[in-house]
């Protein structure tokens, strides 16, 4: 669903003074939130997390139990084959849990979607500030501390998206508990959502027409200054495999050639002679 309210942030400075509201760019706030996408972006977040190596052993890899525990008549018990059996105390898992992929594949526009509609999410509750711009000249926690505080993070799980890595940025708030920073462009719905309030650096925000994708999605740029997406860098390397099987083809008669002209001449000297 979306509406045609146009959204505003409250600013401050990089030392948290307060300052005039900032416009949100309409290409990312426009009101939409859309609940399927955001789900399944999330859950598909948290099944990628899975290392999936869980392990148990079924009767064939627990060592022991080579042999019958007793004869298979005459004792008047219950006939065994194997104290590594399933029902036995340390015998084998019945359908255990196997190491397994628990990937989870979205497609780009949901993903795009679902980023764009917990952006909204947050807009709408008022959650999103604008900082002017990063300027940690050395990891400071305390620096990032009082910055926080003053944004009206105390007691708030709080997000930091920064224009770019900023490694400074990133040392002064890792040791803080409910603080995370990270690039703007890496940001996902998970950790959107995560979030009671977003902090954004404004040059950041301003270049949100591209920011729909994160940096791992996009096209990047070739050594001529073209955008090379994933389909022309495929049609380039066919294009590369079809000039060299070209060229095999051409130099093979070529040898075949030289390798013919030796044998006709031992031919020719043996009817000669």
């Amino acid at each position: 669903m979306a509406d045609e309210k146009k959204f505003e942030a409250p600013a401050f400075s990089a030392k948290g003074t307060a300052r005039d509201t900032v416009a949100l760019p309409a290409s990312v706030f426009d009101g939409t939130v859309h609940m399927p996408a955001m789900h399944q972006a999330v859950k598909a977040y948290l099944a990628n997390q899975r290392q999936g190596t869980a392990a148990t052993k079924n009767r064939k890899y627990v060592t022991g139990g080579n042999q019958k525990p007793w004869k298979q008549k005459g004792t008047g018990r219950a006939r065994q084959g194997s104290i590594r059996a399933p029902h036995w105390v340390g015998g084998g898992t019945v359908f255990g849990p196997q190491p397994r992929s628990y990937a989870q594949y979205v497609p780009r526009q949901v993903r795009a979607l679902a980023r764009k509609s917990a952006f909204n999410a947050r807009a709408r509750e008022n959650a999103i500030v604008i900082i002017d711009n990063f300027d940690f000249d050395t990891p400071k926690t305390k620096q990032m501390l009082a910055l926080v505080e003053r944004v009206g993070g105390t007691d708030k799980k709080v997000l930091v998206l920064t224009n770019g890595a900023k490694p400074n940025v990133f040392l002064s708030g890792r040791n803080i508990p409910n603080v995370h920073v990270m690039p703007y462009s890496d940001v996902s719905t998970y950790h959107i959502l995560w979030s009671d309030l977003v902090v954004i650096e404004e040059s950041a925000l301003n270049g949100a027409g591209n920011g729909d994708t994160p940096a791992s999605e996009r096209s990047e740029p070739t050594g001529d200054g073209r955008q090379e997406t994933g389909r022309t860098s495929k049609k380039v390397a066919r294009a590369a495999v079809t000039k060299a099987k070209a060229a095999a083809k051409k130099s093979a008669p070529k040898a075949e050639k030289k390798s013919a002209r030796p044998a006709a001449k031992k031919a020719a000297k043996k009817k000669g002679k």
